[in-house]
């Protein structure tokens, strides 16, 4: 069985979480209820609370996760 080579970063190519609204990795049915509560992008999730986030149906706690860890990496997080 053939590895996978590691992807190569390019030079003044923004990276794939630049681009999307979300992080990969969130399911399509958690982006849908993200945006029908009227989040379209990741950094507006720093002004919902987790409770929030995880009422929304068709929000998973491994979609949770993900965003919690990109918020981080932002240096935000979900409101208290």
């Amino acid at each position: 069985m053939a590895t996978a080579k590691p992807k190569k970063k390019v030079a003044g190519v923004p990276a794939l979480s630049a681009i999307l609204p979300f992080p990969p990795g969130v399911a399509k049915p958690a982006i849908r209820a993200l945006e029908s509560a009227g989040y379209r992008h990741l950094d507006q999730l720093d002004k919902a609370r987790e409770s929030e986030i995880m009422a929304l149906h068709g929000m998973g706690s491994k979609a949770l996760g993900i965003l919690r860890v990109a918020l981080k990496e932002r240096g935000k997080s979900f409101r208290s």
